[in-house]
């Protein structure tokens, strides 16, 4: 395979197990990021994520399984796996005496680069990150959301086409985590491929476009958000709002073809009506509901939402 080529999966993870000891952290993990997405990868904490992170990046090796970068293997092309990629560790070390221009200068001398592609580059990462006006700052007076840029400012020094990111926004204040993510989404317009890990799946719903669920070292679900609230519904559910709806209204509905579940909603004209697995035919049910003489005001598909999807995925506890 040529290094331009990208293939339609970034990182293919298979049937991967690894343990520490006695204690099993992965247990068969099978998962996919396709290139160019945003992916998260959510889990409890003691879920494996972080092992699963290190696995990719080449800092652990795999007791079993493979797991492919780009096409490239991490254990026999390490190397060039290292090359493509970018890692932000949840807990990172800063060399807090330097300047913020000092540490990104002193890590892209490492990867290499000469001092003017160093200084050009810098400024863009810095540019990017919002960082411009800290460039001599030390980075020990900076608050955490700053360090949090510097340390994406320092995986962005070698261009790599992926960025993988353990707990970004981890103790971050709600604007600083919103900054953040504006960040990545511009990172993913420009092509990069981003995998990041939290617990909280809620803080990844409207970043990312798919997603992979682990707990307990097993992967749960890997699929696109739409997917994730489909996952396992065993049935349709529609709110159904009802103009001047009769006494028996809910018994009139219960009646009907498909319909397993009524639920009149309290103090309102709105009902939750549950239909049966296969019966989503809400043409039907409508015309349905007017042949018995009943006005339907309006209606909508409710869905399941993420976090439930997450708890109804995970277990309880810390694996």
């Amino acid at each position: 395979m040529s290094s331009d080529t990208v293939p339609a999966n970034v990182i293919e993870v298979r049937d991967v197990h690894h343990s520490f000891k006695a204690q099993k952290a992965l247990r068969g993990i099978h998962f996919e990021v396709p290139s160019g997405s945003l992916h998260g990868f959510v889990g409890p904490n003691g879920a494996g994520k972080t092992t699963a992170l290190k696995l990719v990046c080449t800092l652990l090796r795999p007791r079993s399984g493979s797991i492919s970068v780009f096409g490239l293997d991490v254990v026999r092309d390490v190397h060039e796996v290292r090359r493509r990629i970018g890692f932000m560790p949840d807990h990172f070390s800063m060399y807090r005496q330097m300047t913020v221009f000092e540490y990104l200068d002193f890590f892209a001398a490492a990867y290499g680069l000469m001092a003017p592609v160093r200084d050009r580059i810098i400024r863009d990462v810095l540019e990017l990150t919002d960082m411009t006006s800290r460039r001599e700052s030390l980075i020990n007076g900076l608050s955490r959301g700053m360090q949090q840029r510097v340390s994406l400012a320092r995986v962005l020094v070698n261009d790599p086409q992926l960025l993988l990111l353990d707990e970004p926004a981890s103790g971050l204040d709600p604007r600083a985590r919103i900054e953040l993510m504006d960040i990545l989404r511009a990172l993913r317009e420009m092509g990069k491929t981003i995998f990041i890990s939290s617990h909280i799946l809620s803080e990844l719903a409207e970043l990312c476009g798919s997603v992979t669920i682990i707990d307990r070292g097993t992967i749960k679900f890997s699929g696109s958000m739409d997917e994730l609230l489909e996952h396992d519904a065993p049935e349709s559910v529609l709110i159904l709002t009802l103009a001047d709806p009769p006494d028996n209204a809910d018994d009139q509905l219960s009646n009907l073809l498909g319909v397993s579940q009524v639920e009149r909603l309290e103090g309102s004209s709105k009902y939750r009506v549950t239909m049966e697995r296969g019966s989503d035919d809400t043409n039907r049910l409508i015309r349905d509901i007017l042949d018995t003489g009943m006005n339907v005001r309006g209606f909508a598909q409710e869905q399941k939402h993420l976090n439930q999807a997450f708890m109804d995925l995970t277990e309880g506890g810390v694996g």
